[in-house]
């Protein structure tokens, strides 16, 4: 994980000030994973779930499996989800398991690659503004293009997500929802309480 989007969740918990039972959906067992940010140092459970293996890491557990169905109802006081809804071809049923094992008053945390602006684009169609439209060179493809993360199969790459599906769909009906894009190109990392 890159260090700003690990800074980026580790600034988000802290404000919050998550202290309850916290599961990251796609953890690993390695330094990166988001279970071990300092902010989580004091949660008094920790719990990982991944598609690929079962065990022990430092202080927490990580299950094996690509369901939630484990979990009773309103289990988890926070869940976090990262780099993982990308590669999930039925990410609405994992978004609704999310809401389902999440405390009412919880908090949800989720990052995935996202769509942005190119920087060039943007900087050069301000400086084409002044000539009259029929004189400006075309872009060409820059004119409909957006920048995103390239594909990365683990076991497959399906979406990218904007910051209108954070808002209408991740996190509908969730309250002091917040949205933000970091790095280019972008991560889109969001969070709300569940109510």
């Amino acid at each position: 994980m890159h260090p700003e989007i690990f800074q980026t969740f580790e600034n988000i918990c802290r404000t919050l000030d998550l202290r309850g039972s916290v599961l990251e959906v796609g953890a690993t067992p390695d330094a990166s994973t988001l279970l071990n940010l300092p902010a989580l140092a004091g949660a008094p459970e920790k719990i990982g779930l991944n598609l690929t293996g079962a065990g022990r890491c430092g202080t927490f557990s990580i299950i094996a499996g690509n369901a939630m169905t484990c979990f009773p109802d309103n289990r988890f006081d926070a869940v976090l989800c990262n780099a993982t809804l990308e590669h999930d071809k039925f990410f609405l049923k994992s978004l609704a398991e999310i809401r389902r094992v999440t405390k009412p008053g919880g908090a949800i945390v989720i990052g995935t690659p996202g769509y942005g602006v190119i920087p060039f684009e943007t900087k050069v169609r301000r400086l084409l503004g002044w000539l009259p439209r029929p004189l400006r060179p075309s872009l060409g493809g820059l004119q409909v293009s957006t920048l995103t993360l390239f594909v990365h199969n683990f076991p497959g790459d399906y979406y990218r997500f904007s910051e209108q599906t954070f808002r209408e769909v991740f996190f509908e009906g969730m309250q002091s929802v917040v949205i933000q894009s970091v790095m280019s190109p972008p991560r889109i990392i969001g969070h709300g309480i569940k109510p």
